[in-house]
């Protein structure tokens, strides 16, 4: 690969992780907190592309008639994380990983006022802790409303469930939740779901890790699309 050829696939992986800053690709890569410094890293590697190419042009002008060495073969790698940003774009993680990966719940250092609402709106990770560590105690006598993906285990027991991660897509762990009460009759794995119920008393523990899994009486349930950002970024805030 010689210097020209170089400064065009670093102008692509540049202009490539723009598009996926500036589009919401990257949010199946990175957390949403990520997203300044890979918009930065794009930037730096299109100008340095182009500092590329104008000073080959000028180095090729002054030695016109020197003989050249060729570049070093390694420089080819730069081709694989091209390809795999352009070609392989991976969906968000799913059902599939949740049930082989145990509940990453973790207690809590406090638990701060339910939010105004009837039903509330919490997310899966502040439920779960509130349900399991908290037994429940600042959920009593008010309605929740949870969103997660379906997840079912080798039983076919149902669990809402989201993805929680600390700094991108490699290290994300799923957080669960036992759902008990009035359900779908058809539970297809990794459909989004909104439900509306109250605190049930007990935990289930996670085959995988033995790990503290609340449940969650299900009033209702309802069918929709998925987020725009379907990991969880709370639980290590």
């Amino acid at each position: 690969m010689n210097r020209q050829a170089q400064a065009a696939v670093l102008f692509l992986l540049g202009a490539a992780l723009l598009h996926a800053g500036t589009t919401g690709l990257y949010l199946r890569y990175v957390k949403a907190g990520l997203r300044p410094l890979l918009l930065a890293s794009g930037a730096v590697l299109v100008v340095a592309a182009l500092a590329t190419a104008w000073y080959e042009r000028r180095r090729h002008r002054s030695s016109r008639h020197t003989a050249e060495h060729p570049e070093p073969r390694i420089s080819w790698l730069l081709l694989l994380p091209l390809l795999a940003l352009i070609l392989v774009a991976p969906p968000a993680l799913g059902s599939y990983s949740a049930v082989r990966t145990g509940t990453a719940l973790q207690r809590p250092y406090g638990y701060g006022l339910l939010p105004a609402g009837d039903p509330v709106p919490l997310s899966v990770v502040d439920y779960a802790s509130r349900a399991a560590y908290g037994h429940g105690r600042s959920l009593h006598g008010r309605a929740v409303r949870v969103t997660g993906f379906l997840a079912l285990d080798h039983a076919g027991s149902p669990y809402l469930v989201r993805m929680a991660l600390n700094c991108c897509a490699a290290d994300a762990q799923p957080v669960k939740i036992a759902l008990t009460g009035e359900l779908p009759p058809v539970l297809r794995p990794d459909a989004w779901l909104e439900v509306t119920g109250r605190y049930a008393t007990g935990v289930a523990h996670d085959p995988v890790n033995n790990g503290p899994i609340p449940y969650l009486k299900v009033t209702s349930a309802r069918p929709v699309p998925v987020p725009h950002d379907p990991y969880d970024e709370t639980w290590n805030n």
